[in-house]
């Protein structure tokens, strides 16, 4: 990641250093929350990805480090409200903010941030992006509850599976590219274009997530195997189990996920496993991560453009 920063690594300080400073509340609660998450780190890759569109379009301007921080201050707050709705209490290898301050403490905060974004695209003064990003959130938000709705639901099938990560994880991917094209002046054309890229790149990462949950090493990932399962979240390699696996394992899974429990983990990683499950995940990642270095044919040659091939290639080669 260091390697990918490296074209753009005076704008990403720029928006770390924003970033602290639009903790800033007279709230206390608010801010020690608020630094709790963001101070956990990660990869920082929807801003990145800002970052680097800015950069392979000309340059970065404040605009584009300033949009960038919308989009990390965005991403925080989906992570504040999942873990409060998902009752996760690992996050990047140590307690979440819920498990840490309380569920309510952590949702409100969540909400600060959500609304900080928006106070920072107001000084945008781009009613376009300030549109697009209105509808980016709403979807995510639509996303979450269509997760909420589908959990523990073994009928779960591949579409369905599609339209959540879709809507929960690439349409934020989609509006960092899409934003940062907007502010470079490109036009309708280019600005779908990079929208697409993003799209595809997320898609891609939220697969390899979702092959992670499975055969990851929780050391490594900083949250633990088989939580999906436990959320009863019906995931890919899940999906291809039930209709790929024996009688046995098709009802083992589904009822695991009827009753969110990890109680039969092993025998479900043996089924993963055993059907080739991850397998054919990761084969339907590299098809969106193959879509997403398609449209980046559009761009200049350059660092910027060499750094988003490699985001793209690390979005289905990592191991957290």
């Amino acid at each position: 990641m260091q390697q990918i920063r490296a074209s753009v690594a005076g704008e990403f300080e720029a928006v770390n250093r924003l970033i602290v400073e639009q903790l800033h509340s007279d709230v206390p609660m608010v801010e020690n929350i608020g630094h709790y998450i963001v101070d956990a780190g990660g990869k920082r890759l929807r801003p990145l990805l800002a970052l680097l569109c800015g950069a392979a379009f000309g340059g970065c301007s404040e605009r584009h480090i300033t949009f960038a921080a919308v989009i990390e201050f965005i991403h925080t707050a989906t992570l504040l409200h999942d873990d409060v709705v998902d009752i996760s209490s690992l996050r990047r290898g140590r307690p979440t903010a819920n498990a840490e301050f309380g569920n309510a403490p952590s949702v409100l905060v969540g909400d600060f941030l959500y609304t900080r974004a928006f106070q920072l695209m107001v000084q945008l003064e781009n009613m376009d992006i300030l549109r697009h990003m209105a509808d980016t959130t709403n979807t995510i938000a639509e996303g979450e509850v269509l997760q909420l709705a589908r959990a523990g639901n073994p009928d779960t099938g591949e579409a369905d599976y599609l339209e959540v990560i879709t809507r929960k994880t690439a349409v934020l991917f989609a509006a960092a590219c899409h934003g940062a094209a907007a502010l470079s002046g490109r036009d309708k054309a280019e600005r779908e274009r990079m929208a697409a890229f993003g799209l595809d790149l997320g898609i891609a990462f939220q697969m390899i997530d979702d092959v992670l949950d499975y055969e990851g090493d929780p050391a490594t990932m900083g949250k633990n195997v088989g939580d999906d399962l436990t959320e009863g979240k019906t995931t890919l390699p899940l999906i291809h189990v039930m209709a790929h696996g024996n009688e046995t394992e098709r009802a083992r899974v589904r009822k695991a996920i009827s009753d969110k429990s990890a109680e039969a983990l092993p025998d479900i990683l043996a089924a993963v496993r055993r059907c080739g499950s991850c397998a054919y995940t990761r084969e339907q990642a590299r098809a969106y991560h193959d879509r997403a270095l398609d449209n980046l044919s559009m761009l200049p040659p350059g660092p910027a453009k060499d750094a988003l091939m490699e985001v793209t290639a690390l979005s289905i080669n990592r191991d957290h």
